[in-house]
C-alpha cells in the first residue's frame, strides 16, 4: 500500500476512534466510520473489512508507540524514575478520562475473542508485560527502584489500570482519589 492508502487508514481508524470512545465497540457499525471518515463503503472497505480490523489496528498503533518511547527513552539513558513518572501519569489520566476512554470498547472487543494463547487481548497484556518489566528492570539496575517481584508488580499496575478504565465506563466513580491514590501505592512499592 502505498503513502496515500496509509494516510487514509490513519485517517479512517482516527475517526473511528471517536466513535469507539461514544459508543463502545459494538455499537460502532462500518456505516458510522464511513459516515465519519468521509468514505464511500467501497473506499472504506478496501483498507478495512470490519470494525474489528479497524479496531486492532488502533489498539496496535497506541501499544506500539507507547513502547517505543519508553524502549527510546531507556536506550538514551533517561532516569528511571522519569520515565515511570511520565507512564503513570499518563496511566492516571487516562483512569480519570471518562469522556475519552477506550475501556468500553476495550472489553466489549475482546470479550467476544475466544479464550486461546493467540486472543489479540492477550498478546497485547503481555506486550505490555514486557515493556513494563523491563522498565522496572531497568530502574533496579540504575539503583532507582527498589528490589520488587517484578511480574507482581506489572500485573497490579496493568490491572487496576485497565480494571478502573472499563468500569468507571459503565459506572460512577465519585471519588477522583481512587486513581491516584491506587497509582501512588504503585508508585511508592518502585522508586527508593
Amino acid at each position: 500500500m502505498g503513502r496515500k492508502g496509509e494516510v487514509t487508514k490513519a485517517a479512517i481508524r482516527k475517526a473511528a476512534l471517536v466513535l469507539f470512545v461514544q459508543k463502545g465497540f459494538k455499537d460502532v457499525t462500518m456505516k458510522d466510520v464511513c459516515e465519519a471518515a468521509g468514505l464511500s463503503r467501497g473506499g472504506l472497505y478496501m483498507h478495512y473489512g470490519s470494525t474489528g480490523e479497524i479496531f486492532a489496528g488502533i489498539i496496535d498503533e497506541i501499544m506500539s508507540g507507547l513502547e517505543n518511547e519508553v524502549a527510546v527513552k531507556m536506550e538514551n539513558g533517561l532516569s528511571a524514575v522519569f520515565i515511570l513518572d511520565g507512564l503513570l501519569e499518563r496511566y492516571q489520566s487516562e483512569m480519570l478520562d471518562r469522556r475519552g476512554s477506550l475501556g468500553l470498547a476495550f472489553y466489549e472487543y475482546y470479550s467476544s475473542m475466544p479464550l486461546t494463547d493467540d486472543n489479540a487481548m492477550l498478546k497485547q497484556y503481555y506486550i505490555s508485560k514486557e515493556m513494563l518489566c523491563s522498565l522496572i528492570e531497568y530502574g533496579i539496575d540504575k539503583g532507582e527502584f527498589k528490589e520488587v517481584h517484578i511480574s507482581a508488580v506489572v500485573d497490579l499496575l496493568l490491572f487496576s489500570y485497565q480494571g478502573v478504565r472499563m468500569l468507571s465506563s459503565i459506572m460512577p466513580l465519585d471519588d477522583d482519589r481512587i486513581p491516584a491514590d491506587m497509582i501512588s501505592e504503585i508508585r511508592a512499592m518502585l522508586v527508593k
